[in-house]
Order: C-alpha cells, then sequence, then structure tokens
C-alpha cells in the first residue's frame, strides 16, 4: 500500500476539549516529535494551534511535515445552525490551502464531521436509543454534509467524513445509512467505532472502497466499558485513558492493517491516541509520555508503512 503515516495533536491533549486555560505541549514540540520518531504528517488540531498562513507553511516546512487533514465539525442536522457555521469551514479552508501552497506529495483531507447533541454526547454509544434522528432531520443532515462537500471540492480539496460517537453517525447502522445517501466517503476510525460497538476489520471490509481516510486508535474495551456502565459520556471516555498505545489495546491492529493492505489503500494514515491531560500532571512528564507512545505506535505500523 502506499499510506503516508500522520500524527496528530488530539494524541498530545490539544483538541477542541482541552480544557479552557489547561497548560499544552508547543506545537514546535509536538511537531519535533512527530517527525523524530518517523511520522511525515500531522493533523491541523484545533484552527491556528498550528499557526496561520505563512507561519502555518514555514512550521511545517521546518519539521518537514505535511498536513494530512483536520477536523470540521458543523451541525449538519440544524439548517440554521449550520448555515450560522459556514465561516468556519472558510475560515478552515484557508488554512489548508495555505498548508498545501508548497505543493506536497498528498494533499490534506478537510475531516468533516457531525455536532451531535447533548443528549448523544452524554451517552456515546448509545445515541440511537437516547436522541434518535428523524427521517427529517436524515435529509437535513445528507443535504448539509453535500452542501458542505461541494464547498470544500471548490476549493481543490476532496472531502471525507469522520463518523463519530456522539454525533447523529455513530453506530454501524448509522454509517451504512450516510454511505448510502452521499457522495462523500469515510474516514474510518478504529477507536470511535469501538465506542458504538462496531468491529474495525469488518468495516473495512463493509466499507472499504468508501474509506478514503483513516484514523487509527488501540482501545482498553475493559476500560471504555467501565466509563460507559457508570454513566460517562465522551468528556469522561477522554480524559479516562482509554486510548491506549498500539498493543496496549484490544484492536487488532495487525488484522485491521492486512484488510487495508488487501484494498491497496493510497491515503492518509492519521494515528490518533486521544488524551486529556490532568491538572495535577506537569507538561513536562505529559509530553515525555506522550513521546514514548508515539514512538510505539509508529513502530508497530512499520510492517505495513
Amino acid at each position: 500500500m502506499r499510506a503516508t503515516v500522520a500524527g496528530a495533536p488530539v494524541s498530545f491533549g490539544v483538541f477542541e476539549l482541552t480544557p479552557e486555560g489547561a497548560e499544552t505541549i508547543a506545537p514546535d514540540a509536538m511537531l519535533e516529535i512527530l517527525a523524530t520518531t518517523g511520522y511525515v504528517g500531522v493533523d491541523l488540531g484545533p484552527v491556528g494551534y498550528l499557526g496561520r498562513d505563512a507561519d502555518l507553511r514555514r512550521r511545517l516546512d521546518r519539521f518537514g511535515l505535511s498536513l494530512a487533514g483536520g477536523w470540521v465539525q458543523l451541525p449538519f442536522a440544524d439548517d440554521e445552525a449550520f448555515a450560522a457555521s459556514l465561516p468556519g469551514l472558510d475560515d478552515a479552508l484557508r488554512l489548508f490551502d495555505a498548508a498545501a501552497e508548497s505543493g506536497p506529495e498528498r494533499l490534506p483531507l478537510p475531516t468533516l464531521a457531525d455536532d451531535g447533541s447533548a443528549a448523544r454526547r452524554a451517552a456515546p454509544g448509545s445515541g440511537a436509543d437516547v436522541d434518535p434522528l428523524a427521517d427529517e432531520g436524515w435529509l437535513r443532515l445528507i443535504a448539509n454534509v453535500e452542501r458542505a462537500a461541494t464547498i470544500v471540492r471548490s476549493a481543490g480539496f476532496e472531502p471525507t467524513f469522520h463518523h463519530h460517537a456522539g454525533t447523529f453517525v455513530e453506530s454501524p447502522e448509522e454509517i451504512d445509512r450516510f454511505l448510502g445517501a452521499v457522495d462523500v466517503d469515510l474516514t474510518l476510525d478504529t477507536g470511535h467505532l469501538a465506542i458504538a460497538g462496531g468491529d474495525p476489520v469488518e468495516a473495512v471490509r463493509r466499507w472499504g472502497d468508501r474509506i478514503n481516510h483513516l484514523h487509527l486508535k488501540d482501545v482498553d474495551l475493559a476500560g471504555l466499558r467501565r466509563v460507559l456502565g457508570a454513566g460517562g459520556g465522551m468528556r469522561e471516555v477522554w480524559s479516562s485513558g482509554v486510548f491506549v498505545a498500539f498493543g496496549a489495546g484490544d484492536v487488532d491492529l495487525a488484522a485491521v492493517m492486512a484488510e487495508v493492505d488487501r484494498r491497496a489503500f493510497d491515503g492518509w494514515i492519521v494515528v490518533e491516541q486521544d488524551v486529556l491531560n490532568g491538572p495535577d500532571v506537569s507538561i513536562a512528564d505529559f509530553a515525555a509520555q506522550r513521546a514514548e507512545d508515539q514512538r510505539v505506535n509508529r513502530r508497530a505500523l512499520g510492517p505495513w508503512t
């Protein structure tokens, strides 16, 4: 396969749910860890974290990294809220354009995701039961995803859609329904599929022709079940440490990658180990642990990439 491996700020505790005011790893320190442990790309992280315009390009060039993709969360099932959110999509696309200006071999993929609902975020994996989306809502979601995809393609990029726990496209059944209705391919996320009760090996077999982006995670399923069984929501999942380094969890990475390889996947593989740094942990110790995890993760993918 001709896959290209990237890291992600979320593996260093930097993403949209990072607590306000929390001490975080500086972007240069994060990029240096990724570059020295064998990654050739990085996900965007929160808009602006890696810089903007020429600053973004210079930072990526300094570490020899390309932009792999970037999270763009939109309220697809709500027409009014979706329309109000489009300036955020335009802002993100400007960063993609800046990052791609130097002509990388592989373009980044704007990674669209649904915003879900508070009820779904509070009960990850059980969204269809706690907050089912009516047929009219599905029609709005599909139409707005297609609209967003048109905007992304007009900017010169190919979109991808990320199924995600706590959103209206969470379970295997919802992913099936989504893929049957839209002309947008899938970011398969092994961790979020596990939250929704899916099997990542079966997912590659089932949706392989529609997967244009991979987010690979390992998951401690017993820990995940404890968090969900205690009524934890997405914040508790992220802060519990259930996303672990490859080999420390229950995702059969070899079986997943064998299926991916069988399909000659030619795209970005983004290694993600979603974590939130606790307030009582020194940022230096946290960074050292994250660096070691990323070395482990990159080595684990060595047989295929």
